[in-house]
């Protein structure tokens, strides 16, 4: 149930990958990188809407404040699917964007109220698992759906989703969060919540960390299209090539989940980490010796090589800097989305907008984030990397 919710969002994304150029199309937008702002419009709504979402759940529970966001994507997705203008969709996907950040924030928000440690982070990797392989299949659902009709339906498909997600959640989800752990909806009271997460070392800059990793995410999936299309010229196989490192992240969630139990979060992800930045520091030099256009099966194979890091790093990322914030799960979990989804959107879409017609400033835009992952993971880490806090992290 915890990975269908997450899905929403990633479906919300990736689903519309294929229809952009029809939407902007129809919508009168002329220039190419304007249509990423769809996405981005969405995300940074998802971002700030957690920072409501994570307060609400600590102080009325967790199921009542979920099944009023669901219940809102749900609205925003039929609206969406009847806008005339662009900028009154740019509107509706930020509403839409906040009103799935109660599926964001309140999914980990639960999964921390049951859980802890190695077995949280399991607990993780498996939804992660779940959750990731929406992007193997949404470019192509959206696909069979632009065959079937026009962009209008994806929306539609969305608000289908969206109301079968209600219904379960209504009648199966029990409240995790007990009477005694609940905090008051005041200002002082989320000021003081705040505070205690942002004075905690360790989570602040995994919180960091896990924003920069989120970046390449974003930086990848608002670029995706222009560069299996316009620079490899992949034309219908866009939604194989996307599926594909779907497929490779899902595997790596799932490794994780089998290893993390015996070697630990921080062991697992700081290698990970390492490993992930230096191929990304290899494919940056293959990019430049290039010139921006390498061979499409040396681009792919170095993307995949990378990728394959990522669940192992978001799943722990996101463990880590929740593991200390039990008693402030809510507002832990919102500022964690708010900054890794919105910081992400935004530094990440300087990628997408730096489009060139090369692959350049995609992997250039991968270093650099990976670089400050890697800093920030110093920094929470006091320079001493490898060592697990407790037998249990």
């Amino acid at each position: 149930m915890m990975a269908g919710l997450m899905a929403l969002n990633a479906l919300a994304i990736d689903i519309m990958l294929p229809g952009l150029q029809q939407i902007g199309a129809s919508l009168g937008v002329e220039e190419e990188n304007r249509r990423q702002f769809i996405v981005t419009a969405y995300v940074l709504g998802m971002g700030c809407g957690q920072l409501l979402f994570g307060p609400l759940s600590d102080r009325f529970g967790r199921k009542m404040p979920l099944l009023a966001g669901l219940a809102l994507y749900l609205a925003t997705s039929v609206c969406a699917a009847f806008v005339p203008s662009f900028a009154l969709m740019l509107f509706v996907r930020v509403i839409q964007g906040i009103s799935s950040a109660a599926t964001r924030v309140i999914s980990i928000s639960i999964v921390r109220d049951l859980y802890g440690g190695r077995m949280m982070a399991e607990v993780m990797s498996l939804i992660m698992m779940v959750f990731m392989i929406i992007p193997i299949l949404a470019p192509s659902i959206g696909e069979v759906i632009l065959l079937a009709g026009e962009w209008h339906l994806i929306f539609l498909f969305l608000a289908l989703f969206s109301s079968a997600m209600f219904l379960w959640t209504l009648t199966r989800l029990p409240e995790s969060l007990h009477p005694s752990d609940r905090r008051p909806f005041s200002i002082a009271s989320i000021a003081g919540g705040f505070m205690i997460v942002i004075r905690n070392r360790s989570a602040a800059f995994y919180i960091l960390a896990t924003t920069f990793i989120q970046a390449c995410m974003f930086g990848y999936i608002t670029s995706a299209q222009q560069i299996y299309i316009g620079v490899f010229d992949l034309g219908k196989l866009f939604p194989v090539a996307f599926a594909g490192l779907g497929i490779t992240m899902s595997c790596s969630a799932l490794l994780n989940s089998r290893l993390v139990g015996r070697f630990g979060m921080r062991r697992l992800s700081q290698a990970g980490l390492i490993i992930f930045t230096t191929l990304i520091g290899i494919w940056l030099v293959l990019d430049l010796a290039y010139a921006g256009v390498m061979p499409f099966w040396l681009f792919y194979t170095m993307f995949c090589l990378a990728w394959l890091q990522f669940g192992i790093l978001g799943a722990n990322f996101n463990s880590m800097a929740m593991e200390p914030l039990g008693h402030v799960a809510g507002i832990g979990s919102s500022i964690l989305g708010f900054t890794s989804t919105a910081g992400s959107a935004l530094i990440g879409s300087l990628v997408g907008q730096s489009f060139n017609g090369t692959t350049t400033p995609l992997i250039t835009g991968f270093f650099t984030f990976a670089v400050g992952a890697c800093i920030a993971t110093v920094i929470a880490e006091r320079g001493k990397l490898f060592q697990p806090h407790n037998p249990e992290v």
